[in-house]
């Protein structure tokens, strides 16, 4: 949240498309209180009606009480008076009122000066979240039920939970659970250059199990509108503030894929017991390849692993050539909790399915190192029969 001293109740509005959420005052005083309040607040914005003396006066003060706070100061009319009365008042930057791409550079760069001062973020940077991507080239996989339940598993047993929905033109988390979110990630756009965690947190949705939701747009033809910056800088807030972020994706390595590759911890790549599926894996994994992205950081989760289709779990080792970490068994169950909205590790938390889904979570997901030490150093006698099973295709 940015803090804007203006006795114009209309400034936030003129100002909020380059600043995001501002917050306003309309007196020195108050601003003085709002940042004593928010040790967390790193900036000012002096509207272009107040008094050249009086914004300076205030500048200097803040220059010695908190030097990591930047002040941008407004003017109508820029001059080298203007300037140099400014700048040694502690000034970081004097811009134009009406130049607003302007405004939005000065306060990044005023924001990443504060960051380097205070040395840590504008976020709460005792957290250092992790990011999982759920991903699959073919859609009908169970991409979305994986990832409601580990984040709704995560959420219930004590980590703060980010769930982004990717899949940006028919994202289905939103309706999976059940929620009627009112805001979605089109409406950091607006705010590109400068999300912090209030903006974050004025896009996403509670859902009762305790996870946050960043929703996919209600319509479809926003996607397109939405860079794929505007998803890494999503990412890099949303890992200041949530313990885990996990990541919907669509069955395509669109921009916005490949943004959230560029920024997670670990993949969760699932294949299926059908020809396309393992054929759009193999595909996925030699792209992964292209792109440079760690082997260590992908894992393979075989999904409907005891359906009788005439294909088995060692054929299917054989045409990746990976490993499979883990396998999750078919069950009627888990279509009818998406139908309820509930997601079956929450509804039924000892059903096969539930287990398989926790034990990915504890395993994978919350224990840092490769995924293949992870595993062979974890894996109990249960787990065990399956890793042998799978070895036994190479």
């Amino acid at each position: 949240m940015t803090l804007l001293w203006d006795a114009d109740p209309g400034a936030v509005e003129r100002f909020q498309v380059a600043l995001g959420g501002v917050t306003r005052h309309d007196s020195p005083t108050a601003l003085t209180r709002a940042l004593e309040g928010d040790p967390t607040e790193f900036l000012v914005i002096i509207g272009p009606d107040v008094d050249l003396g009086s914004a300076c006066d205030f500048s200097e003060s803040v220059r010695v009480q908190r030097p990591e706070v930047g002040v941008i100061l407004l003017r109508r009319r820029v001059d080298v008076t203007v300037l140099a009365q400014s700048l040694r008042a502690g000034v970081r930057e004097v811009v134009q009122a009406d130049d607003l791409t302007s405004l939005a550079d000065a306060a990044r760069r005023s924001r990443e000066i504060s960051q380097k001062v205070a040395g840590h973020t504008t976020s709460d940077t005792s957290r250092d979240g992790k990011v999982i991507t759920v991903f699959s080239a073919k859609g009908g996989v169970g991409k979305t039920t994986f990832s409601t339940n580990i984040a709704a598993y995560l959420a219930t047993s004590g980590s703060r939970v980010l769930l982004v929905d990717l899949d940006l033109a028919f994202g289905d988390v939103a309706i999976s659970l059940q929620m009627l979110p009112t805001t979605s990630i089109m409406d950091l756009v607006g705010m590109a250059g400068h999300i912090d965690e209030q903006g974050l947190a004025s896009v996403v949705t509670r859902h009762s199990s305790g996870l946050d939701a960043a929703a996919a747009p209600s319509d479809p033809s926003d996607a397109d509108r939405i860079p794929g910056s505007t998803i890494s800088e999503l990412l890099r807030v949303a890992k200041t503030v949530y313990d885990f972020v996990i990541i919907d994706t669509p069955p395509a390595f669109t921009e916005h894929v490949l943004a959230a590759f560029d920024n997670s911890d670990l993949l969760v790549l699932i294949a299926t017991l059908d020809i396309p599926a393992v054929k759009n894996l193999r595909l996925s994994l030699d792209t992964l390849d292209l792109l440079g992205t760690p082997k260590d950081s992908r894992l393979v989760v075989l999904n409907r692993s005891d359906a009788k289709v005439g294909l088995r779990a060692e054929d299917v080792v054989t045409a990746i050539r990976q490993d499979i970490a883990l396998m999750v068994p078919t069950s009627p169950a888990v279509p009818a909790s998406v139908n309820k909205g509930i997601p079956l590790v929450i509804d039924e938390p000892r059903h096969a399915v539930s287990v398989a889904f926790k034990e990915l979570t504890e395993k994978f997901l919350r224990n840092p190192g490769p995924v293949e030490s992870r595993a062979e150093a974890k894996a109990d006698a249960g787990s065990q029969r399956r890793w042998s099973l799978t070895r036994g295709g190479k």
